[in-house]
């Protein structure tokens, strides 16, 4: 049985605007096991980014959380990262424990600062280097990620790297202090088909060879399926399905899972409209009753407008909150685009 890395257990997390509260994570539970890839997936706005901030305290400073335990278990030690207070509880940790690779790399590096003086500062703050040792491991470091000639490589800027090339210095200086857990928040968004393919595969090979714990954050399900161990879905700040990649694509159960597979490019026909998902998500700002989706749901059942869904099991990897899975449910029939997936899986 896969030992667990990091356990989040009922994570309220608010941020407070202009007088008013917003309620971004609610309740949430999830775990991440060791050596896996979770794929956290969901539309724009649901929480992925805000969840994954509070892994490495980047909240933003207007948020805070409000109940809930992120547990980290550690080599010698289980730690409770909702505990930590400030900057310096952090210092220790961030980076050499647990790195975040986020969207945009060109926002993410200095355009004053040389590729190798910034790759440098990750190195000498956690692994004390200076001198020729701190150059070596620099040179290493952009070798390990593809980059080809580092040592003048290392002398450049920003600007003189392509987009590929500028995400994978991004992910140089992320695993420049061997982390365990590698977060990528949506590493492949502003990339062309191709280099996402070899971004997606460089990834691959450095979890396997570092012995990486990777939490990938998108909203392309088309990516999700090339990655990922295992699938959440998320929606209004909570985890409404979580699966192996197997089990969400090809059996998923709530209506969310439906809507955003429907929603594949891929499994449009030609000449006819793409599907859609109607409506919009929920006012964060005031309370949510029932199921946060039952206003968007084709398919909810008046006890969706009336009380929250428990979590449904529906194997021992996949379970999912949704009034369909209840004994008592009428039986819905999913969408035909799901039905067609579905025959997809069983070839």
């Amino acid at each position: 049985m896969q030992k667990q890395i990091l356990s989040v257990k009922d994570l309220d997390v608010k941020f407070n605007l202009r007088g008013r509260t917003l309620h971004a994570i609610r309740s949430l539970s999830v775990d991440v096991y060791r050596g896996e890839t979770l794929a956290i997936v969901g539309e724009s706005g649901s929480g992925k980014t805000v969840l994954n901030k509070n892994f490495i305290g980047l909240l933003d400073a207007n948020g805070f959380i409000d109940g809930g335990e992120i547990l980290y278990y550690g080599d010698h030690e289980v730690r409770d990262l909702a505990k930590f207070k400030g900057e310096k509880d952090w210092l220790g940790f961030r980076g050499r424990e647990i790195s975040m690779i986020l969207q945009d790399p060109m926002t993410s590096l200095n355009p004053l600062k040389t590729i190798g003086s910034q790759i440098a500062e990750a190195v000498r703050v956690h692994q004390k280097l200076v001198g020729d040792d701190l150059k070596v491991a620099v040179h290493e470091l952009l070798h390990e990620v593809g980059i080809e000639n580092p040592e003048k490589r290392a002398r450049q800027y920003p600007h003189e790297f392509s987009g590929g090339m500028r995400q994978r210095v991004v992910i140089a200086i992320a695993i420049a202090c061997q982390p365990k857990i590698l977060i990528c928040d949506e590493p492949t968004t502003a990339l062309d088909v191709t280099i996402q393919a070899q971004i997606l595969n460089l990834l691959k090979e450095l979890k396997k060879k570092l012995m990486l714990t990777i939490i990938f954050i998108t909203h392309d399900l088309g990516v999700v399926a090339n990655v990922a161990d295992r699938v959440a879905v998320m929606y209004a700040g909570d985890i409404v399905e979580i699966g192996t990649a197997e089990e969400v694509f090809y059996d998923p159960r709530h209506p969310y899972t439906w809507a955003l597979l429907s929603s594949l490019p891929q499994l449009g026909i030609k000449g006819e409209e793409l599907y859609s998902i109607k409506g919009t998500p929920p006012n964060l700002f005031a309370p949510i009753v029932g199921d946060a989706f039952a206003p968007r749901n084709p398919q909810a059942l008046e006890i969706d407008f009336l009380k929250e869904p428990p979590y449904f099991e529906v194997s021992p990897t996949h379970k999912a909150k949704t009034w369909l899975l209840d004994p008592r449910a009428p039986k819905v029939e999913p969408p035909e685009y799901i039905k067609n997936i579905r025959g997809m899986g069983r070839r």
